[in-house]
């Protein structure tokens, strides 16, 4: 099994230091901070190291990098250059010129890069590409995507950065394209040029449009996802509690033969799916792709695509609250 060294044991850090453990691939911990990394080490029982350790060791084939996201980019070109496979926590860099070369080295390497967008790895949605791929909703004209809840509020992002990566890469991998038009507003309501709430919208080269509504003040989570396609919608409710109501679609008809359509609505019909836990089988798919030399579903360029598109919202953001401030 592909041996594993986990780089930065923060808040997100432990969870995927615990997984690849359990997974049995983890050999080695790196944090700044020498006693989180020896209490990792203590709790999984191997070794804390440093990062420049870590490259030197030809014995580690990859890393799983966790650490601030201004260092992904640096500390993801060092471990490839250096040999290593690599798995990069969202965003894959901050800058697009930077998430290219990294994507280049991979490459020129011939090592495979990952990027952590966790829920193309969560069985419910992985259940909802298939069924669109398959063609049971019909050519998708309509998506929707709402991740909102009260906090966590930050200083050093806005909530379209902290939460619509996510969303960007299901919505990115359920279209099959880019967008050829972005657009975006939103709200400042506490910390100054920090949007807290923020609304994006896409249309697609094949004709198909869809929006993301992001927010940190919300009174209650919510997290879901609407597909419309011109013989059925699903919709993919990760905040249900009762996993078996996860998914649902609707095979609502309608009829032509009057000046307007006249729907014919559907009961949801839910579907059924195996329970797994996203994050497990984000770091055993890493591992598989290590072993046995696959490409990534989140490769490096599938984290350029978001990229690209969380630049181009962040543009559009910034035009609309420039807009907002000039009126007031």
């Amino acid at each position: 099994m592909a041996r594993i060294a986990h780089i930065g044991y923060g808040y997100w850090g432990r969870n995927l230091a615990r997984n690849f453990a359990e997974l049995g691939a983890l050999v080695a911990v790196v944090d700044e901070n020498r006693a989180a990394a020896e209490e990792a080490a203590a709790k999984f029982g191997v070794q804390a190291r440093t990062f420049d350790e870590i490259l030197g060791d030809p014995g580690i084939d990859g890393v799983s990098l966790a650490s601030p996201a201004p260092l992904h980019a640096d500390q993801a070109g060092r471990a490839l250059k250096a040999g290593k496979h690599v798995f990069v926590e969202k965003p894959l860099a901050l800058d697009i010129g930077d998430a290219e070369r990294v994507c280049a080295l991979a490459r020129e390497h011939g090592r495979r890069l990952m990027v952590g967008h966790l829920l193309q790895y969560h069985p419910v949605f992985g259940a909802l590409r298939q069924m669109v791929r398959d063609g049971e909703l019909g050519p998708i004209r309509y998506a929707y995507s709402n991740r909102l809840s009260l906090g966590k509020f930050r200083a050093e992002e806005n909530v379209m950065w902290s939460f619509a990566p996510h969303d960007f890469s299901m919505l990115l991998s359920l279209f099959g394209e880019e967008p050829s038009s972005v657009t975006a507003q939103g709200s400042v309501s506490f910390l100054p040029g920090i949007a807290d709430i923020a609304g994006v919208q896409m249309h697609f080269p094949s004709g198909g449009s869809a929006h993301v509504l992001t927010s940190w003040m919300h009174p209650f989570k919510e997290q879901r996802l609407v597909v419309i396609g011109e013989k059925a919608a699903a919709v993919f409710e990760d905040s249900a509690a009762d996993w078996d109501r996860k998914l649902a679609i609707y095979r609502h008809g309608f009829d032509m033969s009057g000046a307007a359509p006249v729907p014919h609505k559907a009961e949801p019909e839910y579907v059924a799916v195996p329970k797994s836990e996203p994050l497990r089988n984000e770091c055993a798919h890493f591992v598989d792709c290590v072993d046995n030399d696959r490409q990534p579903l989140t490769d490096g360029e599938e984290g350029l695509r978001v990229l690209r598109l969380l630049n181009a919202a962040e543009a559009a953001l910034a035009d609309n609250l420039r807009h907002q401030q000039g009126r007031k």
